[in-house]
Order: structure tokens, then sequence, then C-alpha cells
């Protein structure tokens, strides 16, 4: 089979003028880049403003193996059958970050017969997002210290900040730096640090704001220092919010693109789920709503992350209700899940697969308790055998589960048909939506729901730091707000060994962070990395260009 990047140069694209009016986009409501790209613009936001929503469909996973297991992949092909069915159908998906493009992964907009495109352009600049956000949070930064350096009218405890600069590649060596070396001219010497531009505060608020006045607001209310009082300074003290959100004007608005079969793509926003929520912005699935008779959308990593937040973080700030979750299966995850180490979990092994199988029934059970009707979707893999497949089939109907089988990447739309027919059953039976947990809960009260709901563990433990911060946010008012919890991904736990469907542990809260702009607690559960690092062998070593400007492995 050809690669992916192969398939998407050899397929050819509509004029996204074209993507637009089969949604009854008219060409000045479009801001173009190029002719496969474009800008949504408000004055589409305001047409369609009294519109009816369509329906939401959430595709989401059960914990992963390194490689991932096809979640874009599915949520793109899901769209493309069933725009073959004839449903008006859109797609809304998060962008692509540089770190994990040139990391472990390589390009993610997809793969195989159900990519997102223009491939390249998505992986790389795209319309500039990634870049105008990196900028926003690091002019944040330099007016901070610029500040302390002119005279600190503020007071600031350059010991006490908190906000960090941020880039969108995976540099280890940015982690922790010391800054304004050099004698006085150069700053305040202090600890700093980089964080990845999806996991900082300015790219959470990007994906929650209603609109640039929301979003003006929020970044003025970024939590960014203590003085030497101990009294929090916000982003609006250093009259910061302003100009963050002007180099935010552009990149607020969502972006269109197509799928290989032509499916219209609303592309926008990336925070990771590990480290942060893990959905699209609600501005794009906003018009993705509006736009189309159903929305197919995805959370990053497993429900235990990028659902859970989905639900008790997106759907609740922006009130939608969705009407059914796809929860997608691989028998590699599953066999890894059951002891199976990664380098093997292509191989057939029934036994890894039956002890790894809880791993299923716990996200299933995790997504019931939502009130929202469940489909799995079990994405094949060249390397599954039937006997596995034949398994999981059966687990499904032992347990109620609706399932179908997923050929997506090797087929595109027709082989999601069975998959589209199953989901467009189910958006049609009652969902009874609700979040998990109560805001009126306590900081504590919420992990603790999330913990034993979702997780299976017996509750949280704080650590000294935590409890000091817990008291520090509770103060400033922040138990009133949903919590964002940033754990591995690997594992249902804590911990990223432990496999499968644990039991008998409990969730160490390390550390919390107040995200005040963004209007959620982050807490820290293990040492989670904000600034990834690359691997041994990267895959930006298999990527180049040549003379004429073709890239080539981009996955």
């Amino acid at each position: 089979m050809l690669t992916d990047i192969e398939i998407a140069q050899q397929t050819e694209l509509l004029p996204i003028a074209k993507v637009a009016q089969k949604l009854g986009i008219a060409e000045e409501e479009l801001e173009l880049y190029g002719r496969y790209k474009a800008k949504l613009t408000p004055a589409l936001f305001d047409r369609l403003a009294d519109r009816p929503n369509g329906k939401l469909i959430l595709v989401t996973a059960i914990n992963p193996t390194p490689a991932g297991e096809g979640k874009t992949t599915t949520s793109v092909g899901l769209g493309q059958a069933m725009a073959k069915l004839g449903k008006n159908t859109v797609v809304a998906l998060r962008e692509p970050s540089l770190g994990p493009v040139f990391g472990v992964k390589g390009g993610a907009a997809g793969g195989g017969y159900s990519q997102v495109l223009p491939m390249e352009d998505i992986n790389l600049h795209f319309t500039g997002d990634m870049h105008a956000i990196t900028a926003a949070n690091n002019l944040l930064c330099a007016l901070l210290d610029n500040h302390m350096q002119q005279g600190n009218g503020l007071n600031i405890d350059p010991r006490r900040i908190l906000v960090k600069r941020c880039l969108d590649m995976n540099d280890r060596a940015l982690r922790q730096i010391v800054i304004g070396l050099g004698g006085k001219v150069n700053g305040i010497p202090r600890e700093d640090g980089f964080i990845i531009t999806v996991a900082s505060e300015v790219m959470a608020i990007l994906c929650l704001a209603k609109d640039t006045k929301d979003l003006k607001a929020r970044l003025g209310d970024i939590l960014v220092a203590y003085n030497y009082n101990g009294e929090p300074v916000y982003a609006k003290d250093l009259q910061a919010h302003g100009a963050m959100a002007a180099l935010l004007r552009d990149a607020i608005n969502p972006n269109l693109v197509q799928t290989i079969e032509g499916t219209p793509v609303v592309m926008h926003g990336g925070p990771f789920a590990n480290i942060a929520h893990g959905c699209n912005s609600v501005r794009a699935t906003q018009m993705a709503l509006k736009l189309g008779d159903y929305c197919v959308t995805e959370a990053g990593f497993g429900s235990d992350l990028g659902a859970e937040k989905f639900f008790d973080i997106k759907c609740r700030f922006a009130g939608f209700q969705p009407s059914a979750v796809v929860l997608v299966a691989t028998a590699r995850a599953l066999k890894y899940n059951g002891g199976c180490s990664k380098q093997d979990a292509a191989k057939p092994d029934l036994a890894a697969l039956k002890r790894g199988i809880v791993n299923l029934g716990a996200h299933i059970e995790n997504m019931r308790s939502y009130g929202v009707p469940v489909v799995v979707a079990i994405n094949r893999f060249a390397s599954d055998t039937q006997e596995e497949l034949d398994f999981m089939e059966q687990y499904c109907v032992k347990n109620h589960a609706e399932f179908a089988l997923s050929e997506v990447f090797a087929k595109g739309g027709d082989g999601g048909l069975d998959l589209a027919r199953k989901v467009c059953e189910a958006v049609e039976k009652p969902s009874e939506f609700a979040p998990l947990y109560d805001l009126t809960l306590t900081v504590e009260e919420k992990l603790n729901c999330i913990a034993k709901k979702i997780y299976g563990a017996d509750g949280v433990e704080f650590t000294p730091k935590a409890k000091k911060a817990l008291a520090e946010i509770e103060h400033l008012g922040g138990n009133q707000m949903p919590v964002c919890v940033a754990k591995t991904q690997y594992s249902l736990s804590d911990t990223a060994t432990l496999l499968g469907r644990p039991s008998g542990f409990t969730i160490t809260i390390a550390d919390l962070r107040l995200s005040n702009g963004a209007g959620f607690v982050v807490a820290y559960a293990g040492d989670i990395m904000t600034m990834p690092g690359l691997p041994k062998v990267p895959a930006a070593n298999l990527i180049d260009v040549d003379e004429s400007g073709r890239i080539t492995g981009l996955f």
C-alpha cells in the first residue's frame, strides 16, 4: 500500500471555495489561504447564529499504544462514510502540533484513504494558528520580564512566576533554563522554562473562547505571578491582553479544509489531552454543528482523558449536547493492555487480547455513565487475525454494546459504511447527557469523582506541594471551576505501566495550577512532561523535500 503522503499527493483536491459551496458558504464569508485552505469569517458566524444545531458525535478511544489507534483516521473515515450515505456531515478536528509530527508519530491528519488535505500544509505551518498562539504566549512572558526590569511597579516576586515561554516543538533542553544572564541590561536573572505550545493556557483559551471579546477577557484573566505580598498578578495588570488578542485576531477563526473524498472539515486548535483539555475549539465545533446535520468530532487519547474533558469541560462551557459516542478499539492496543510488548502487539496473541479486553469494558462503561449512546468501532489493522476480530465482536455482544468493523484506513468511506449506519441509528436514540460532577463540589471532591468513576481508583492523594497549591486556588475562587487532569494516556491509572483495568490504586496529585483564563484547574497526576522530548530516531530524520518542493517522509 502507498504511504499516507503518497496517497495524499495523488489526490485531486477541490478548490476550497467549492467545498464551501456544498455547505452554503458564500465566497465573501471565506478568507482564502491559497486554493485549498480558508478561514471562516465572523460574518458567517453571525449569519448562522440562529440556525439549529446538528447532531454531535464524539469519537474517542481505549487506552492506546504509543503509536496511536487511528482515532483521527476513524473520525475522517466516518465522516466520509456518512457523506456516502447522503448525510450532510462536517468533521471537526484539532490541528496537528509540530512536536509529534517531527517526534514519534509523524503526520497527524488521519491516514491511508481517510485523511484531511492538504496533508503537508496541515502538518506543518497550516494557516499560522500555532505560530500566533506561540507569539501571544511569549509576548506575555516578554512583557512580564520587561516590567520587572523597568522598575517592577507591580512588585512581582520573580520566584513566583507561573507562566512559561512556549515552543511548538519537542525540545527537552528547554524544560528548565535560566534567563537574564549577562549583566544588568539583559534583565533580571531567574529560573524559567519552556512548555510545548499545545500545553499553554493561551491554546486552551483560544479553544474555549466564544468570540474575540471573550478571548480578550480570558487572556486578561491569566494568572501570571504573585507579588511579594502573596497577592495574584494577572495578564491584565500588565496590560498584555489587548496586544495578545491582536496577535490572535485571525487565529480565532476556524479553518476549512477537506478529506480525500471532499467531505468538509473544520480544523482548529489542538491542545494535548494528557497535559491539557484535548479538544478542538468551541468555535469550530459550533460552526460544524451549524453547517451540517451531523458533526463528527474527536477528543485526544483514551476516553479517560479526552472524552472526560470533552464532556466535563468543553460541553459544559459551550452548552453542547452530544448525541452519540464512537469508541475506537484495536486488537493491538488490547493486546498491549494485556501485557504484550509494543514491539509484539502486531503479532497474533489471542491470550494477551483476552487479558486486555477488560480495558475496552472499562471505556464502554465510562461513556455510558454520561448517558450517551455508544458504538464501538473496531479499527482493523492489516496484522489482525480473524480470530482476534471475532473475539472482540463477541465481547461487544456479551456486553450489549453496538459495534462495527471499521476499515476506513484501507478503503476510505466505503470501509466505514457499516459504522456510519450504526452511528446514524445511535444518534436517534434518547441521549440523557449530563456532566460527571457538579461545579459546586470542591476541587478535591471533583478529582475524587473522576478518579473513582472514570479511572476505577480508590480515590486521590495530595502531595504537600499539591495541598499548598490547592489552598491558594481555593483562596482565589477556583473551587467553582471544572478540573483538567494531566496524567499518562497509557493507563486508566497515573502509572503508565499499570495496564488493562487496574484496581486497588490511588491517584496521586503532585501539583495543581489555576488556569484562570481558561476557566479550569489543572491537576498534575504524576510527573507529566509539558515539554516532550524527541525519541532516539525522530520522525524528522525521515522527512525531506526535493528540488521541486515535493515533501516526502511525512508519514
